[in-house]
């Protein structure tokens, strides 16, 4: 999945004119590419698709349309768009009560390590976690993270014949035991990958 250029965004004339169909495409698109875990922490895999519309709606909101400043933002997420080998998600820490949200963020220091995928019978995989900048302190983590999963080559072509993926959390405050992860979620993420020729 190649990294996105200037060439392939709409000025903000033409984002204008296309968005209502392009927002509709993308949040279509998303349903199939978000995963909850439990009833507080939500995980959405970002694909070149995503990426873009992220990028129009910054491009959009900050009335962005200088080459220096587009430039900048793609600097910024293009790390989040998958390249064949892996999974890049944004993990969401969701509590709508303000005092439980804080109570709990302080509890689930470290949590956006802990959140696992797993191929089949293959190990578990763990992620590394917001690479671009530190989003937690001593004190409590932040309720965005943005999360990158590494798949071995026999991980990559178990997904692409089929093989179910389950999720769950290692952490003392939110256990989650294995879940299995939706059909259509799976097999949209089997398209953010390389093809392996399995033996």
């Amino acid at each position: 999945m190649s990294a996105l250029s200037r060439s392939d965004l709409w000025s903000l004339e033409e984002y204008a004119e296309q968005r209502p169909t392009f927002r509709a495409q993308v949040m279509e698109h998303k349903k199939h590419r978000q995963l909850s875990l439990g009833e507080n922490i939500r995980l959405c895999f970002e694909d070149r698709l995503t990426i873009r519309y992220q990028i129009q709606e910054m491009l959009r909101i900050e009335k962005i349309f200088e080459a220096p400043g587009i430039n900048e933002e793609l600097d910024a997420y293009n790390p989040l768009v998958p390249d064949g080998q892996n999974w890049k998600a944004t993990l969401m820490i969701e509590f709508d009560d303000p005092e439980e949200r804080a109570l709990r963020l302080a509890q689930l220091i470290g949590v956006e390590n802990r959140v696992w995928l797993q191929v089949a019978d293959c190990e578990k995989v763990y992620p590394f976690a917001d690479e671009d900048m530190e989003r937690a302190n001593e004190e409590k983590t932040s309720s965005v993270h943005f999360l990158r999963y590494e798949l071995s080559g026999a991980m990559i072509g178990a997904v692409q014949h089929g093989s179910d993926i389950h999720a769950g959390v290692d952490h003392v405050s939110y256990p989650l035991a294995g879940i299995k992860i939706p059909s259509e979620v799976s097999a949209s993420l089997a398209h953010d990958l390389d093809k392996i020729q399995l033996n």
